[in-house]
């Protein structure tokens, strides 16, 4: 039973951040239903764009941030379909969206809606900008609100050099596990006072919340962006190897492991040499540039598998830049669940987990996404509805049943 079982969630949500929340949420016990318009999410055809297949049978780029939930169809303008939707709403103890406030208020879906009406509801919103400000109505994307206006880009990029290319959803899936953490912390809340709370999240402040060292220190002084050319201590830094691949070292110590590692990398000139074996010292003289090219010309010269391996013999810590091919063949990966199988047609897929482990759930549910509106005449029968109530909704336009993606 996972720590969050008997919490029924309501996810109006599309894309990415906010749904992904809900898949979290499902993997901790809770009942998540997903409501759908008509036209559906448009993540179900993401597939295309992130080079993947998508079909009912296997579309993991939308399965990713939609497992583990049940999927009703409504057409939230029209009459039958709005009440369905506060059926819902009744019995539930979160509703998480990231539709846009005006667009809630013309449904009577915002929060200040809501909480005259379900008191206890916990009301769960995933924003591009904040609820203030000229931006609050804008559309927000992880590559625009919180990779670009965020910071991340223009503090992350190689000074000098173009900005990172950073896979779809990068800031989405981080934001995913803000927003649970705040209804999490909502829901504890209402045991104390039994009254429900809006959580609110936005891209951009989390982008800036991640860069808090960077944002601290800027005004200080700190330059950013940054080169590896000139970091302070250049033990602390990432090195390209001879096979074309990416180490990152981490020896904080510049002073007590100076001669060590240039040993090691065979750099004997270097051993001893008053001008670079104080970490002050070469950022005093400016000579950290210096000491890099020559870390440089050495570790390219080792593979990186080799590179890793004497260092991690000599206690000094440095890791491979992994790529995602890498990270499937990590030992480590899988003796702590970071990646889990998945079972699809063309074979069994790897999927990362949520990393927040619960001794009191230790198994994982990654439960693949059924097809628009499965569960919607399941659903209304569970609220009440007729059959030939069911019929006539449908009929109408107001609920859609199954619907399967084009061939």
């Amino acid at each position: 039973m996972g720590p969050l079982s008997g919490i029924k969630v309501v996810d109006l949500t599309t894309y990415l951040a906010a749904p992904t929340t809900c898949r979290v949420l499902g993997e901790w016990g809770a009942e998540i239903i997903k409501v759908e318009a008509p036209k559906g999410d448009p993540a179900r055809g993401q597939g295309a764009v992130f080079n993947m297949p998508f079909t009912d049978e296997e579309n993991l780029a939308f399965d990713v941030a939609n497992m583990n939930k049940r999927f009703v169809t409504l057409n939230l303008k029209t009459e039958r379909g709005l009440e369905v939707m506060n059926r819902l709403l009744a019995d539930a103890d979160v509703f998480v969206t990231n539709t846009r406030t005006k667009g809630l208020v013309k449904l009577g879906l915002d929060y200040d809606t809501l909480k005259e009406k379900y008191p206890k509801l916990i009301f769960a919103q995933c924003l591009g900008y904040g609820e203030n400000g000229p931006m609050k109505d804008t559309p927000g994307f992880d590559a625009t609100c919180y990779m670009a206006r965020g910071g991340v880009l223009g503090t992350t990029v190689e000074q000098g050099g173009s900005p990172m290319n950073p896979p779809n959803g990068f800031g989405d899936f981080q934001v995913s596990m803000l927003l649970a953490a705040g209804i999490n912390g909502a829901l504890f809340n209402r045991e104390r006072t039994g009254k429900g709370d809006k959580v609110t999240v936005s891209l951009q402040h989390s982008a800036t919340f991640m860069l808090s060292v960077a944002m601290i220190s800027a005004q200080y002084g700190n330059r950013y962006p940054k080169t590896r050319k000139e970091v302070v201590n250049p033990f602390n830094n990432c090195y390209r190897t001879r096979d074309g691949k990416w180490v990152v070292m981490c020896c904080p110590e510049y002073d007590r492991d100076y001669n060590k590692i240039m040993k090691l990398l065979g750099l004997d000139d270097m051993v001893d040499n008053p001008k670079y074996t104080s970490c002050a010292g070469i950022n005093a003289g400016h000579l950290n540039r210096e000491v890099i090219d020559r870390l440089d010309e050495a570790m390219a010269k080792i593979d990186r598998a080799d590179l890793v391996k004497m260092l991690a013999e000599n206690e000094l810590p440095c890791e491979s830049a992994n790529e995602p091919l890498d990270v499937y063949e990590d030992e480590q990966v899988w003796a702590n669940d970071i990646l889990a199988k998945v079972e699809y047609p063309s074979g069994d897929r790897n999927v990362p987990t949520n990393p927040i482990m619960f001794e009191s759930n230790p198994g994982i549910r990654l439960e693949v996404c059924e097809p628009q509106g499965a569960h919607t005449e399941a659903i209304m029968k569970e609220l009440g509805y007729s059959d030939a109530a069911i019929k006539e909704s449908i009929e109408s336009g107001a609920v859609t049943g199954l619907k399967l993606l084009k061939k």
